[in-house]
C-alpha cells in the first residue's frame, strides 16, 4: 500500500488514508477493530482500474484523536467520512464497507445520497433490525449477553485486552483461545476504537428502514455463509427492507468475507462496480 498521508477534518478530526490508482474514486471502509490496512487483499487489484482509498476512521491506528464523550456511533463516522470526502475534493465516490465500515457507509448514505454512486455492505451491524423477529431478539440478546455487555464491563474497568478477546470472539463466532495471536495484535492496536463504540450511548444507532428503501444509488449487501448468528439474522432482516439491494452470501466465509475468500469477494465486487458503471 501506498505512503500514509493525514488530513484535518473541519471537526479537528485528523484522519490517516493511503490512495492509489486511477479511475472512479473509490472508498474503503474498515471494520470496529481494523485500520486502513485492513484492505491489503483487495489493493492490488483494485488500484488498477480506480482511484482507490483506504482510511482509518478516527479512533483506529495510526490516528491519536482524542476520545470524546460516550455518544460515538455510524453516524458519526458517516459525518467523518463525508469531511473526508470534502478535504479530498470528491465529489461522489463508491463507498465498500466490512462490518462496521458497512454500517458507516449505509449511514453516509442515508445522509448524503448524492455523495454516493454505489455502495457495498459486508455484514453491517446495525443490531436493531435483529429485533424485527422473536427469534433475532434472542439471537441479539445471546450475542449481547455473551460479547457485548461484557466486554463494555472490561473497557469500563480499564482492561483493553479483555474487551478485545471478549468483542472479538463474540463477531467471529469463536472462542477466545481460537483467535490468531496475530489478530489479537492487530485488534489491540485498534482498542480505543473498539472501546469507543463499546462505551457508547448508542452502539448501534438506527437507520430508518423508510430512508434505506430509499437510497437510490446501486447497493449490494454481502455476508459469509458461515458467518455467526447475529449477522445472518441481521442481513436478513436488512434485505427485506432494502428490496431493492442486491444480496450474495459467500461460501466458506465467515464474518470477515474480504479477508478470508479475498479472490471471490473481488471478483464479486469488481463485477458489481462494472455493471453499475455503464
Amino acid at each position: 500500500m501506498q505512503e500514509i498521508k493525514h488530513t484535518l477534518l473541519p471537526n479537528d478530526c485528523q484522519l490517516a488514508y493511503v490512495r492509489e490508482g486511477k479511475g472512479p474514486t473509490t472508498i474503503f471502509i474498515h471494520g470496529a477493530m481494523g485500520d486502513y490496512r485492513a484492505w491489503r487483499p483487495q489493493w492490488s487489484t483494485f488500484t488498477k482500474h480506480l482511484d482507490c482509498i483506504s482510511y482509518s476512521r478516527r479512533y483506529s491506528y495510526p490516528n491519536e484523536n482524542p476520545l470524546i464523550g460516550q455518544n460515538h456511533s455510524a453516524l458519526i463516522d458517516a459525518e467523518d467520512l463525508l469531511f473526508l470526502m470534502d478535504a479530498l475534493n470528491i465529489e461522489n465516490a463508491f463507498l465498500v464497507g466490512s462490518s462496521y465500515g458497512g454500517f458507516t457507509a449505509l449511514a453516509a448514505a442515508v445522509a448524503a445520497p448524492d455523495r454516493v454512486k454505489a455502495l457495498v455492505s459486508v455484514e453491517a451491524p446495525m443490531m436493531r433490525y435483529a429485533y424485527n423477529t422473536e427469534r433475532g431478539k434472542q439471537v441479539a440478546e445471546a450475542f449481547l449477553d455473551a460479547a457485548a455487555r461484557p466486554a463494555q464491563k472490561a473497557f469500563a474497568a480499564g482492561d483493553d485486552k479483555l474487551g478485545v478477546l471478549t468483542l472479538t470472539s463474540g463477531i467471529v463466532g469463536k472462542p477466545v483461545e481460537e483467535i490468531p495471536d496475530s489478530v489479537v495484535e492487530r485488534r489491540m492496536q485498534n482498542a480505543r476504537a473498539a472501546r469507543s463504540l463499546a462505551l457508547s450511548s448508542d452502539e448501534f444507532p438506527l437507520l430508518e428502514p423508510e430512508k434505506l428503501a430509499a437510497l437510490p444509488m446501486p447497493v449490494i449487501l454481502i455476508r459469509g455463509a458461515d458467518t455467526a448468528p447475529i449477522h445472518q439474522v441481521i442481513f436478513s432482516e436488512v434485505a427485506k427492507i432494502m428490496p431493492q439491494a442486491q444480496t450474495l452470501v459467500v461460501d466458506n466465509s465467515g464474518h470477515s468475507v474480504s479477508q478470508q475468500q479475498p479472490e471471490a469477494f473481488n471478483a464479486a465486487v469488481q463485477k458489481f462496480l462494472a455493471e453499475v458503471s455503464h
